[in-house]
């Protein structure tokens, strides 16, 4: 993967990795998810990392959102989805789309011809007694690695090469490092081996960019393996053609073609032209690794459900409304963990606009068919309501607070939306068991 400008990243690869392949779930889910990524993962950004929000992208994205939700309750209000309607969700999120684009074009334009602040364009790290606190450890690091470098160059052979970005373990970190330390690290190793197996890293920070020959040539066989394998929960990877040659054997010959022209055009010592390729590979990579473990780890919870003989409605509020928001919640706090809370907050939701609008408007398009153009919606009774206000309450709460807080999230804010969740999650099991008792609608 590569690092990329905030507006892009936000709007297209941490929605679309986390959500694309999600379009077909029930309502409960969607609806749970939106209330936790919403509550619970943007309030964990704010306590993890106080920052100040960006203010214009912020009230955009927040205003997109409250007409998602408006729209959706007028969808069940009538308790039916119409073609308009489907083509309605997907209008309004490509109407999204060019809004975000146009915006992000005129501010680099103004900030071109000097109109707005030097340096508003690029995305601001949270400023921390943390971040001096690992400055200085990064600096007695390099001085650590000087220590240690040898006095006359020397050229790695390719088998070295291979070997050593292979290896997630560093041994001189390892002897400095606590017991607790490592013996995480030895539960993450494997993991870590699978992804610099699988997962190709563009990094423009290096002078290298990363470059990894002989590695990066194994990528070209080991990630599509993995696209094809997790796609579908492997559905189309052991799919064989004319019933003879699977495809997965077909990727792999495809794949180790490619790898031997890479392989033969290209040297250890400098990275070829076309390596920014490598980032939009370990994107899909990633993407797929990513679904693939939260399709999971879904499914494990939904055999808890079954065992434990909980309702569809219970299991949309909590087992898989967490699970649904796996991706974005390791995604995100990743993200405001290394110092880019901004970002991560607006991944929250970039995510949940997608996914409502995207997700019920393809998976409306794909369930009618030519003499079925409406999708009827079956109501749970006042749960849904509930579901759907809890989801526009929090948005209009953050709507008026974030402003009313200069754009400055700090941990408060991150402690009102727990609270708020928590809450939200007490009325609607509640509700649920039928403990609170109102007037049907």
């Amino acid at each position: 993967m590569m690092a990329c400008g905030e507006p892009i990243r936000t709007l297209t690869f941490i929605p679309w990795a986390s959500q694309l392949l999600a379009t077909g779930q029930t309502s409960e889910p969607r609806a749970g998810a939106g209330v936790f990524v919403t509550t619970v993962v943007a309030g964990g950004i704010a306590l993890l990392k106080p920052f100040t929000v960006a203010s214009r992208p912020f009230l955009r994205d927040a205003i997109f959102y409250m007409g998602a939700v408006f729209l959706t309750f007028t969808m069940l209000y009538f308790r039916r989805i119409t073609l308009a309607g489907a083509l309605s969700y997907l209008g309004l999120y490509i109407f999204y789309v060019l809004t975000v684009v146009i915006c992000t074009w005129i501010h680099r334009r103004q900030r071109g011809e000097g109109l707005s602040p030097a340096g508003s364009g690029q995305p601001d790290r949270a400023s921390d007694p943390e971040d001096e606190d690992s400055l200085s450890s990064s600096v007695h690091s390099e001085e650590y690695e000087e220590e240690y470098r040898p006095l006359l160059p020397s050229e790695e052979g390719t088998l070295q090469i291979l070997t050593n970005s292979m290896n997630p373990l560093d041994r001189r970190k390892w002897r400095r490092k606590s017991c607790y330390w490592r013996f995480l690290k030895v539960f993450k190793l494997p993991v870590e081996f699978v992804m610099l197996l699988t997962v190709p890293v563009v990094d423009p920070d290096q002078e290298d960019h990363n470059w990894k020959r002989p590695l990066n040539c194994l990528h070209l066989i080991t990630s599509p393996l993995v696209c094809i394998l997790t796609l579908k929960s492997g559905a189309y990877g052991l799919y064989k053609i004319q019933g003879v040659f699977p495809v997965w054997g077909l990727g792999i010959l495809i794949g180790a073609f490619l790898a031997a022209i890479v392989f033969c055009t290209t040297k250890n010592e400098e990275p070829p032209k076309y390596h920014c390729v490598f980032a939009f590979l370990g994107f899909l990579a990633s993407a797929l690794w990513i679904n693939a473990v939260a399709t999971e780890v879904v499914n494990v919870l939904r055999t808890l459900g079954v065992v434990f003989q909980l309702s569809n409605t219970v299991l949309g509020l909590t087992l898989l409304a967490w699970g649904n928001s796996i991706g974005d919640t390791f995604s995100d706090l990743t993200m405001a963990r290394h110092g880019y809370p901004r970002m991560a907050f607006a991944a929250c939701f970039g995510g949940i606009i997608f996914n409502m609008l995207v997700g019920v408007g393809l998976g409306c398009l794909l369930q009618m068919t030519s003499g079925q153009l409406v999708v009827k919606l079956e109501l749970d009774g006042l749960l849904v309501w509930i579901l759907a206000g809890a989801l526009g309450l929090s948005l209009v709460f953050s709507f008026i607070s974030v402003p009313a807080q200069c754009f400055q999230l700090g941990r408060g804010y991150g402690v009102c939306l727990l609270l708020y969740y928590l809450t939200f999650l007490t009325v609607a099991l509640l509700t649920e068991f039928k403990v609170i008792r109102l007037p049907a609608l």
